[in-house]
């Protein structure tokens, strides 16, 4: 009797959708092809929210980006809501904006683009200089912007998006290119649950400039405090006491009232590997009424 050998289950990894996204690019670029089955989700909070409910295994979501900043709907989610969701690891990827129609026109007839709320902030000078008339409106991503624009074939509408949507959705590229930088890069950090089994997390390809790799530790923290003089400056020097660099640090509102802030800061070092690290976020934690490692992961080469 011939045995039937079950399909191999590869993890399924959550991205913002649908086919054609930027994060469906970073997602495909970032482990070997099919290991990982990708699940588009209908926002960055359906992203991240079907991980944290064990919907999938894995998922990945943007979280900064070089010309308009952090993401903020990614760092409150892993503040508050997915709180059990941890960054195990990041890929940067190369952004290049297109502008895209149903069929080719000129742009003096576009009177409406349609992106994501992130992108009009990277195209800030081709959309004031080549498309000062035309209204930006927001749509789920850029893959729907392209495919809503495709399917109703408006005159005078156009979407801001990747050349794939266009090649997915027919769409026609108006023109290529439009970022601000051509050097516009977007961070994207993979994530798992908390606790998890490392068999099934969906890890990043490892760098290939040797065997050294740079770890990075996201924190975030609030507390009582605040209120005081020199609170944020006493829990900063921490880290600079023990000469550990922060690549990064801003304050989100924690969504109470005017004045309560929490504070997201990105630092190099382990926390299992370096002495100094776990120490220093055990002293942030003497004075915090929260102090919670968001992860700590080999950096993107």
């Amino acid at each position: 009797m011939p045995i039937h050998q079950q399909p191999e289950m590869r993890p399924r990894v959550a991205y913002l959708g649908p086919e054609g996204t930027f994060s469906e690019e970073a997602l495909l670029s970032g482990v070997a092809p099919d290991s990982v089955e990708p699940v588009p989700r209908a926002s960055i909070y359906d992203t991240v929210i079907a991980l944290r409910d064990g919907d999938v295994e894995g998922a990945i979501a943007p979280i900064e980006n070089s010309l308009d900043g952090s993401i903020s709907v990614t760092l409150d989610l892993l503040a508050e809501e997915a709180a059990t969701v941890q960054i195990v690891g990041e890929t940067l990827l190369t952004v290049r904006h297109s502008l895209i129609a149903a069929q080719l026109v000129g742009l003096n007839e576009i009177d409406t683009v349609l992106t994501h709320p992130q992108v009009p902030g990277q195209c800030e000078r081709f959309l004031r200089s080549e498309l000062p008339s035309a209204r930006v409106l927001s749509a789920r991503s850029t893959a729907e912007a392209v495919r809503e624009v495709v399917e109703d074939s408006q005159p005078g509408r156009a979407a801001l998006g990747t050349r794939l949507a266009a090649d997915i959705y027919g769409g026609t590229v108006v023109r290529e290119g439009v970022q601000d930088r051509d050097d516009n890069e977007t961070r994207f950090v993979w994530l798992g649950r908390a606790g998890g089994e490392a068999s099934t997390a969906p890890l990043p390809r490892p760098t290939t400039d040797g065997d050294e790799r740079r770890w990075k530790t996201s924190l975030v923290f609030w507390g009582a405090g605040a209120d005081s003089p020199g609170w944020l400056v006493r829990c900063l020097n921490e880290f600079a006491r023990r000469e550990i660099n922060l690549t990064k640090i801003e304050s989100r509102p924690r969504r109470e009232q005017l004045g309560h802030y929490m504070f997201f800061v990105d630092l190099d070092g382990g926390l299992q590997a370096e002495r100094d690290v776990s120490d220093a976020v055990a002293d942030v934690r003497e004075m915090c009424e929260e102090a919670r490692v968001l992860g700590s992961y080999p950096a993107a080469s």
